[in-house]
C-alpha cells in the first residue's frame, strides 16, 4: 500500500435496513441466457444495457439467484451479468472431461467473460466466488477485461474450504455421487439446513434459497457427479488458493473487499488481510449479516458496489 493505512476502511452508512438510495431497476428486466463453453452450457442471467459491466460470482452448492436482491438494488444503467457455474446447483451437467476444480471454474469465468466480448469489468465474488476472484486477478490474460474487483465475505488464504460449513462438504464429497445423494437428502429439512454444517453459519435470510439450491443434487445423478468431482479437488484447490495471495499486491487497481461484521465462516481478520494486500483495496463491514451478504443484506451490498463502480464511471 502507498500510504502509512494500510489499507482505507469505508464506514457503511447506517439507517432502515434495507433502505437504498437507488431506484434499482424494473422488475423482469434480467433475462436468463445460454452460453455454450468449452466446459458445457452455462446459463447465465443479464440485465443488459450500456452502462458500467458487473459480473457476479456464486459459491458452492449456489446459483446466480444468489445476487437478485443485490442487482435488483443496483443502479438501472449498470448491466450485471450471473452466471450460474457448475457448482453443485446448475442445471446442465458438464461435459465428461470438464474441469471442475475452482481453477477450471476460473478458467470457466475467464471463457465466459472472453466470449461475451466484456470489458472494464467490475468482478464480484461471494463465498467460494470470491475465491475465483483471486484465482483470476493472477491471470494475465484478464488484464484488459476486468478494471476492478468485489470480494464478498468469502474464502481466502488458507481458509478453502471454509470451516465447519465448506469442509464438511469436502468430506462429504469423498463418497460415490450416489451415497453422496442420499446423504443430501437431508436437506429437504429445514432443521437441517439451518445447522452450522449446511447453510446455518451462512445466511439469517435465506433459507428459501438454500432450499432450492440443494434441489439439484437431491434429484439430479449427473449434476451429483459434477459435484462431487469439484468436492473432491478441494485438496489442490485449497494450495492453489494460498497461493493465489501473492498475486493480490501485484493488482494495482481499485478493489473493494464487503464482510459481514460478525462472519462465522469466514474470518472478519481476512477480510482486513485482502484490504491490505490490495494495494488500492477498501474494506466495508456489513451488520446484521452472515457470511451470504447478498442474501441478508442485498440492498447494503448494492449500495457499497454501486457507490464502488460509480466512483469511476460517475
Amino acid at each position: 500500500m502507498s500510504t502509512s493505512a494500510e489499507f482505507q476502511k469505508v464506514p457503511f452508512a447506517e439507517g432502515a435496513r434495507g433502505a437504498s438510495r437507488h431506484p434499482g431497476r424494473p422488475t423482469g428486466a434480467t433475462v436468463t441466457r445460454e452460453i455454450e463453453l468449452s466446459a458445457g452450457t452455462v446459463a447465465y442471467e443479464d440485465t443488459g444495457g450500456d452502462g458500467p459491466v458487473v459480473v457476479l460470482l456464486h459459491g458452492l452448492l449456489m446459483d446466480a439467484s444468489l445476487w437478485d436482491g443485490t442487482v435488483a438494488g443496483l443502479p438501472a444503467g449498470h448491466r450485471c451479468l450471473a452466471p450460474t457455474l457448475p457448482l453443485g446447483a446448475h442445471l446442465h451437467a458438464m461435459r465428461a472431461d470438464a474441469d471442475l476444480s475452482l481453477r477450471g471454474a476460473a478458467r470457466l469465468v475467464a471463457e465466459f467473460l472472453d466470449r461475451l466480448d466484456l470489458r472494464d469489468v467490475t468482478l464480484v465474488g461471494s463465498d467460494t466466488g470470491g475465491a475465483l476472484v483471486q484465482l483470476l486477478i493472477g491471470d494475465g490474460d484478464l488484464a484488459e477485461r476486468v478494471s476492478r474487483v468485489v470480494l464478498v465475505s468469502c474464502e481466502a488464504f488458507d481458509n478453502y474450504p471454509a470451516r465447519v460449513t465448506g469442509r464438511t462438504l469436502a468430506l462429504v464429497g469423498r463418497l460415490s455421487p450416489r451415497l453422496f445423494g442420499l446423504f443430501m437428502q437431508q436437506m429437504r429439512l429445514r432443521a437441517v439446513r439451518r445447522l452450522p454444517i449446511a447453510f446455518g453459519w451462512l445466511t439469517r435470510r435465506g433459507d428459501a434459497a438454500t432450499r432450492r439450491w440443494a434441489r439439484p443434487v437431491m434429484t439430479r445423478p449427473d449434476i451429483r457427479r459434477d459435484a462431487v468431482r469439484t468436492l473432491r479437488a478441494a485438496a489442490s484447490d485449497a494450495r492453489a488458493l494460498a497461493g493465489a495471495a501473492g498475486a493480490l499486491e501485484s493488482f494495482d487497481r481499485p478493489a473493494l473487499v464487503v464482510w459481514a461484521a460478525g462472519d462465522r465462516v469466514m474470518p472478519p481478520e481476512h477480510g482486513r488481510r485482502l484490504a491490505e494486500l490490495l494495494p488500492q483495496g477498501r474494506l466495508a463491514e456489513i451488520p446484521d449479516s452472515r457470511t451470504l451478504v447478498p442474501l441478508d443484506q442485498p440492498e447494503r451490498l448494492a449500495l457499497a458496489i454501486g457507490e464502488f463502480v460509480g466512483a469511476r464511471h460517475g
